[in-house]
């Protein structure tokens, strides 16, 4: 195709919005079937708690449920509009995680209910925006080392003095003015995007393993050295700052990347090796591991001290047995920090069994969508990409609910969506944003709706298109199209 034909074709398309999708039609209907049916549910348990609580129902039912409502439709809408073929499951499954986490927070502690509402509608306008600004996912692997640099730059800021504050021991928080956050949520996105993009890159130097050491064969240390070093800077970091269920986060993205990149399960064998001696030398060094450690072997005999809160959560999911004590109706505030780290033993308690295996199975909804736009992506750097962003789910969820009920150490991250908390709102909308976008990206690919401009594609059809009238009209050459170069293989 002759480059004029090539812009005539694009600029078609730019100017009509393609062909529409009967299957892309019905995921967008199903997904806000769904995004509806998570709002009416929040609304339901937010009525249900009140109730509970104070015997009443409250008085701004119908405005919250509409305002709720309407922050989940714009963001379908948005879906709709630039990300059509995407999952219709990611949407609705966050929405009903993030609105059942929201009315544990408001039967906790109505101010914090006030900050995390904020928080929330600020997530929703990071996640419209992250939709619109990322047009295409494989843009970002052009910029991997920046994401690098991202990443580092807010790893290291809670170790300034001055802005940087230790909370419960860790030190992995920010203060400019009123505002606090944890940089920490934000670099495990950057990270995530920076393996992606370089192991899409060197991943069949990687996997070659040419330098021998021994009977060993190893990938060349100039291949492998930047992303180990970026890997060992970030749990470096975080053992420095004692947040050591963010150093587990990063050190288990880095060994299931390496390994999907390579495709060696020897990866994965050798990081399971290394985390027993990282935790054995964790265990030995570090006094509050080892009383983490203690009290989750035993926190019976400390249960007045270090295990309190851990014996109160056990204590608050036996209440809950099957059905729960029904919402409103329990003592959560019983455990402490119950909207943070512990917010999945209020659940079990006041929901019971079957609410707390709801959430665990929204969990593994979205993990298994993430897993699904993997594998059916053929490129690289998003099938990577799309790993990384759901091992941080999966694992981060693995880990504080682990940490909950008694299966590993307790380590003090956040419940995606669930937990109270600007900073892990905020990451993991962005973090569900790239999914989508991923999604999106391989339905296109994959011919099941037209792989139409993005808005920036159109922008500059539009202006090349005013060039070439111009040349013409002044019998001058048509220009070239550097200016409007097409995406992923765009015809």
């Amino acid at each position: 195709m002759t480059e004029v034909r090539r812009f005539a074709h694009y600029a078609d398309v730019a100017s009509t919005g393609g062909a529409d999708s009967p299957l892309a039609r019905r995921r967008r209907s199903t997904e806000l079937s769904l995004v509806v049916m998570a709002g009416l549910i929040t609304g339901a348990a937010y009525t249900i708690a009140a109730l509970g609580t104070n015997a009443e129902i409250p008085p701004g039912i119908v405005i919250f449920v509409a305002i709720l409502l309407g922050l989940l439709l714009c963001a379908h809408i948005v879906v709709r509009l630039v990300a059509r073929g995407a999952d219709g499951t990611l949407l609705p499954l966050a929405a009903l995680l993030h609105g059942l986490g929201f009315v544990m927070i408001t039967r906790l502690d109505d101010d914090l209910a006030g900050l995390q509402a904020t928080w929330s509608l600020i997530a929703i306008v990071i996640f419209i925006a992250t939709l619109l600004v990322v047009q295409r996912a494989t843009d970002l692997a052009r910029y991997g080392w920046m994401f690098f640099a991202i990443g580092a730059a807010v790893l290291l800021l809670p170790m300034v003095p001055g802005i940087g504050r230790s909370i419960n021991g860790a030190r992995i928080w920010v203060s400019l003015g009123p505002l606090n956050f944890q940089p920490g949520e934000f670099a495990k996105i950057a990270l995530a995007i920076f393996f992606a993009a370089y192991l899409a890159d060197r991943r069949e130097l990687i996997a070659a393993s040419t330098w021998k050491v021994g009977p060993l064969h190893l990938p060349e240390p100039r291949y492998i050295a930047p992303v180990i070093m970026a890997w060992g800077f970030a749990v470096i970091v975080m053992v420095g700052e004692k947040d050591l269920g963010s150093s587990l986060l990063f050190f288990t993205l880095f060994v299931v990347m390496m390994w999907v990149a390579t495709e060696r399960v020897g990866y994965l064998l050798l990081g399971l090796v290394l985390f027993g001696v990282a935790a054995y030398l964790a265990w030995r060094q570090f006094g509050h591991v080892q009383t983490r450690v203690d009290i989750w072997i035993d926190p019976w005999s400390r249960s007045l001290d270090r295990g309190y809160q851990i014996v109160q959560s056990l204590y608050g999911l036996s209440d809950g047995g099957l059905t729960g004590t029904g919402l409103g109706r329990g003592s959560p505030n019983q455990v402490p920090e119950a909207q943070n780290d512990f917010i999945f033993a209020s659940i079990g308690e006041e929901m019971g069994l079957i609410g707390a295996s709801a959430v665990l199975m929204a969990y593994l909804l979205i993990v298994g969508a993430g897993l699904r736009i993997a594998l059916r992506t053929d490129r690289t750097f998003e099938k990577l990409l799309a790993v990384g962003l759901t091992t941080i789910v999966g694992v981060q969820g693995f880990i504080i609910i682990g940490g909950v009920i008694k299966v590993v150490p307790l380590t003090g991250i956040t419940l995606p969506f669930v937990s109270y908390g600007g900073s892990s709102l905020l990451s993991n909308y962005i973090l569900l944003a790239l999914l989508i976008r991923l999604s999106d990206s391989s339905a296109r690919r994959l011919g099941e709706l037209p792989d139409d401009p993005t808005p920036t594609e159109r922008w500059k059809a539009w202006r090349l298109g005013r060039r070439i009238q111009k040349a013409a009209s002044k019998g001058q050459p048509i220009p070239e199209m550097a200016g409007a170069t097409l995406s992923d293989g765009q015809t």
